[in-house]
């Protein structure tokens, strides 16, 4: 990779008015001196063209989603569409901030044998505002099979387009589309390490309103489908209980207390220490909803 490479944005949504217009607009705007492609690509509801002018070396398009209906088929057809030489995704109510692309596009130039490049990132919600930034330079697999890096997610990753071809599309046979970024993630770093950016680059828009709220039965499937798909998991016993005890929450919240004690059971012996066993129990016990639990770790910036 030499010079100032095209870069490919990839937008996927259902339209939310006001919040795909201020993500897209944070796209266009970076200070990146190569070209950027931004395709948004619209999931079964009709296009709406936004109201913005791209400038010199940037562009608009648009598209509907030729997959199966959901988030990983709205990802998968940008990426078919666009044709830069790197690919990146934006949640459609995440922000960029300006210089995003061009320091991650510096870091994969300076490390050639890195697969992406992720960053540090802002949680913004109603009262309140954290900062996340990993205190190392890299992220390889065996850090992604022992947690769920925040800092590596679908909005912050800029890949290859070799990369892309060497891992495959995003999974869209996972339940509901439920991690789809993770378990793409997965991919990424057995394929070469994720280079980090030692700066917060994006903003993610911390309102509470996921659509996976409460769907406790897609959740445990997506969870039970994942490892079935990456039994490599297996080898940390800390990541394969912040799995089971992700299972065991959902179970419980869904009122499943039977199969739900089983899993604690199994986190309990994978790692006694694990966060999720005391977020499960309040609710195993019908003290706490699932969702009141859920609400109050949203309100401090974390999930469960």
């Amino acid at each position: 990779m030499t010079g100032h490479p095209r870069v490919s944005v990839v937008v996927a949504t259902c339209d939310r008015p006001g919040l795909l217009d201020r993500a897209v607009a944070a796209v266009l705007a970076q200070d990146y001196p190569g070209e950027i492609e931004c395709v948004v690509v619209y999931d079964h509801v009709d296009v709406r063209t936004l109201d913005l002018t791209p400038g010199p070396g940037r562009s608009l398009a648009y598209a509907t989603n030729t997959h199966r209906q959901g988030l990983p088929g709205g990802r998968n057809t940008g990426a078919e569409r666009s044709t830069g030489e790197l690919i990146a995704f934006c949640d459609d109510d995440d922000v960029w901030l300006p210089d995003k692309l061009r320091h991650q596009v510096e870091l994969l130039r300076a490390h050639p044998g890195a697969a992406a490049a992720g960053c540090g990132i802002r949680l913004q919600g109603p009262g309140f505002t954290r900062d996340r930034v990993l205190g190392r330079d890299r992220v390889v697999l065996a850090d992604l099979l022992a947690d769920r890096v925040m800092e590596v997610h679908s909005s912050t990753v800029v890949v290859r387009r070799e990369t892309w071809a060497a891992v495959g599309d995003v999974d869209e046979n996972i339940p509901g589309g439920y991690g789809e970024d993770y378990e793409w993630l997965l991919r990424v770093a057995a394929h070469g390490p994720i280079v980090m950016a030692p700066q917060v680059l994006v903003i993610v828009d911390w309102h509470g309103g996921s659509f996976f709220f409460g769907r406790w039965a897609m959740i445990v499937e997506a969870q039970r489908y994942l490892l079935r798909r990456h039994p490599e998991l297996a080898r940390s016993r800390s990541g394969l209980a912040r799995i089971h005890g992700q299972i065991a929450f959902a179970l419980a919240s869904g009122h499943r207390r039977r199969e739900a004690l089983r899993e604690l059971l199994r986190v309990l012996r994978l790692n006694p220490v694990e966060k999720r066993i005391l977020a499960t129990v309040p609710v195993l016990l019908g003290v706490l909803s699932g969702e009141r639990v859920l609400a109050m770790a949203q309100r401090q910036g974390r999930g469960v």
